[in-house]
């Protein structure tokens, strides 16, 4: 039955979301507990034993899931289940609905067991070799591995809960960004993150990056919410979408040009990498436009060649639209930009945020290439760039903190709850917690702890997340509470509800070690910054004389202004007319942007019209 909805009421020929176990491997087992925790039928061993032999020796399978209804409120079943699996089997993979995901939804907490034993024995097998080739080599360290959360884990934990691992590469640039925003003084920050081929864009207030506890894998509509299988899970919230510097740009049946969600990859990569591609992609576009150097490339390590992306742009886009190979260029930035800053606004706009009243933190192989100009188009007053801003994710494993995010269901009206049930629940999950920690506490720092409830009012179906007070929790503790779940729920939805009584769904608790301080900065090299000027073109000003400098050597507290290209070995920023900037004391390019400068027209304007020619 699912969510019992469809994501998309208006296709009659609609897709059916993916199951991950097909009809034959799903087995029912009698016994049953009800929705207060309490024993209604017992579990009949007989049932999990017959049932397992068949899947085990009839069908093969290499990985178990167990999720018994309301398991999420006593997982004694579940458990009773496993024992008997266990000998039968001790080394088949098994996961547990209540240990991946204790909390309420049957439909979500089964998907979630199920994906996380699809995974299991390929990312089991992988990290155990992983560990056991570190070993060998004589590393004597830990090893520890980036969770969806932004946290980071130990190798068994992750072994053991690989699902939590679904979206752990743009954690990490997430948190690198929210580090700088701390280190910054930046109390409201959009993180960009462009690589090759996708863009990932994060809001950060208050120096952490916003978390949601629900993802959706296995889209079949990517920007459909509701086609694919949801999770219950602690992820940044981010959005992804198919745009990067090796996003294709093609023209389609209907004659329109369209950028992305194909790309070149690495190989064959853009035609200007001269190994084989053939269709025009961002980078050529950023490389004819001037963003790019094609003796810089790399630190000069690989050669661009501008003829070839030149023809190709012509043959593969100009021809077609009946433009030339400039204004095809123009046309894939236009595409690509806009459709990155439209996400982004959608992104802020659903958490009631303006992007007006926030910096831009661009990086990423492409994200210092495109920053100046998605930030224009939000209208964003600052840009700030880091140095070595291709590899600032690599920073973010590195600041990440060993962090454990816990939860568990106990559904109650506020005024209604049992605060020693409640108190139980957070002390078993800190006790947990604590434990895996100090595995990764080998300096003995302090570990923090915090509480939290995701609560809504009566009869809603969705919930907001609301920290709670220091605890144990009793009832004089409710006028906090309340107070506490009424400013969140305004803050997401501008208005709050009289009269109504509100209930607690999930009780989390999230427990971490402090991060690790590191700094990206290095002595300035000596010598002249300024390298010289080459053409490069902006929207709203076309192609200007754009000073060229070497990042490496300009120094803390210059003062500069564009239009200027501040190139390093990984990347490279352009920077318009309308800029003033700086290089503060962590070596990051400081943008101050002037909206509505004399002398620009509207962005996006012309190349819109441009490509539509």
């Amino acid at each position: 039955m699912g969510r019992e909805s469809r994501y998309d009421v208006d296709d009659l020929f609609l897709t059916a979301v993916p199951v991950i176990v097909p009809r034959r491997l799903r087995r029912p087992i009698a016994g049953r507990m009800l929705a207060s925790g309490v024993e209604f039928e017992p579990l009949s061993v007989d049932d999990v034993v017959r049932e397992v032999r068949w899947l085990v020796e009839s069908e093969q399978i290499e990985a178990l899931a167990i999720a018994f209804m309301h398991a999420y409120r006593n997982p004694a079943h579940e458990r009773q289940a496993l024992d008997a699996v266990r000998a039968l089997y001790p080394g088949l993979l098994v996961t547990l609905s209540s240990d991946v995901a204790p909390e309420i939804r049957e439909y979500e907490r089964t998907n979630t067991a199920c994906v996380n034993a699809y995974v299991q024995p390929r990312v089991h097998a992988y990290m155990s070799r992983l560990g056991q080739d570190l070993a060998d080599i004589g590393f004597q360290g830990e090893l520890y591995i980036m969770l969806s959360g932004g946290g980071i884990t130990t190798l068994d934990d992750a072994r053991r809960f690989p699902v939590r691992l679904i979206e752990s590469g743009p954690a990490a640039g997430a948190m690198a960004a929210a580090y700088m925003a701390r280190q910054l003084g930046e109390n409201r920050l959009i993180s960009f993150d462009m690589g090759g081929t996708t863009a990932k864009m994060c809001l950060i207030e208050n120096g952490r990056p916003n978390l949601k506890h629900e993802f959706e894998a296995g889209r079949i509509r990517k920007f459909k919410p509701g086609s694919g299988l949801p999770l219950k899970l602690t992820v940044i919230d981010l959005i992804e979408i198919g745009t990067g510097g090796g996003s294709i740009a093609a023209v389609d049946a209907n004659g329109l040009m369209k950028v992305g969600p194909r790309s070149a990859g690495s190989e064959p990569g853009p035609v200007a990498y001269g190994l084989g591609g053939t269709e025009p992609t961002v980078t050529d576009a950023d490389l004819m436009l001037g963003y790019l150097d094609p003796r810089f490339f790399l630190g000069g390590e690989l050669d661009l060649s501008l003829e070839a992306v030149r023809q190709a742009m012509q043959d593969r886009l100009g021809a077609p639209l009946g433009i030339d190979a400039m204004g095809a260029a123009r046309g894939i930035q236009a595409i690509a930009n806009e459709t990155m800053a439209a996400a982004t606004r959608m992104h802020l706009a659903e958490k009631g945020k303006d992007p007006r009243a926030h910096a831009l933190f661009a990086f990423g192989g492409a994200g210092a290439v495109h920053g100046y100009a998605l930030a224009r188009l939000l209208k964003v007053p600052r840009l700030i760039v880091p140095i070595g801003a291709g590899v600032v994710s690599a920073l973010g494993f590195l600041v990440a903190a060993p962090a454990v995010d816990d939860v568990r269901g106990y559904v109650t009206r506020l005024e209604r709850a049992d605060w020693q049930v409640v108190n139980a629940l957070f002390a078993q999950m800190e006790a947990a917690s604590r434990d895996l920690l100090q595995r990764a506490n080998q300096g003995g720092h302090a570990i923090t702890v915090r509480w939290m409830a995701d609560m809504r009012y009566v009869g809603q179906g969705f919930e907001v997340t609301v920290a709670l007070p220091a605890g144990p929790l009793d009832e004089s503790h409710l006028p906090q509470i309340r107070q506490a779940f009424q400013a969140a729920y305004l803050e997401r939805f501008g208005r709050v509800v009289k009269d109504v009584a509100i209930e607690a769904v999930n009780w989390r608790l999230a427990a971490a070690l402090p991060e690790q301080d590191i700094t990206l900065a290095y002595a300035s090299a000596e010598g002249e910054a300024l390298r010289g000027t080459r053409e490069v073109y902006f929207d709203g000003y076309g192609v200007t004389q754009a000073r060229v400098y070497d990042r490496y050597r300009l120094r803390p507290g210059v003062q500069l202004s564009g239009p200027a290209v501040v190139e390093e070995r990984e990347s490279s920023c352009s920077l318009g007319p309308d800029c003033r900037f700086t290089v503060d004391g962590h070596y990051n390019l400081v943008v101050d942007i002037e909206h509505g400068a004399p002398g620009a027209r509207q962005a996006g304007t012309a190349t819109a019209l441009e490509a539509s020619a």
